[in-house]
């Protein structure tokens, strides 16, 4: 009788030291997902900001752009103004772009 409790007693320690192992694992685990999940976070933000500057610098881009394309225009309408060889009354075609018989 005596070795039967003892047995008993031997079991639920094994089955609590078990237990306690298991959910000392679990907990371990939770807690190197919400690391990884903690580091991806901070790449996806990373990558954000990253995006973002390149937006803004997309869009800062475009804008130079159209101030480089209106002066390009506004020197093109000068030219066209002082150059005896241009129709001023048609702006929109340059003398090398009109026909043949319009350029002389």
């Amino acid at each position: 009788m005596n070795a039967v409790i003892v047995i008993l007693i031997i079991a639920v320690l094994v089955v609590a030291i078990a237990a306690y192992i298991f959910r000392k694992r679990q907990a371990q685990q939770i807690e190197e997902r919400r690391e990884e999940a903690q580091g991806t976070r901070e790449e996806a933000r990373a990558s954000e900001r990253r995006a973002e500057q390149a937006r803004l610098q997309a869009e800062e881009q475009a804008e130079t752009a159209r101030r480089e394309r209106a002066t390009a225009e506004e020197l093109q309408r000068k030219a066209d103004e002082v150059d005896p060889d241009v129709d001023a009354s048609d702006d929109d075609m340059p003398a090398e772009d009109a026909p043949d018989d319009a350029k002389t």
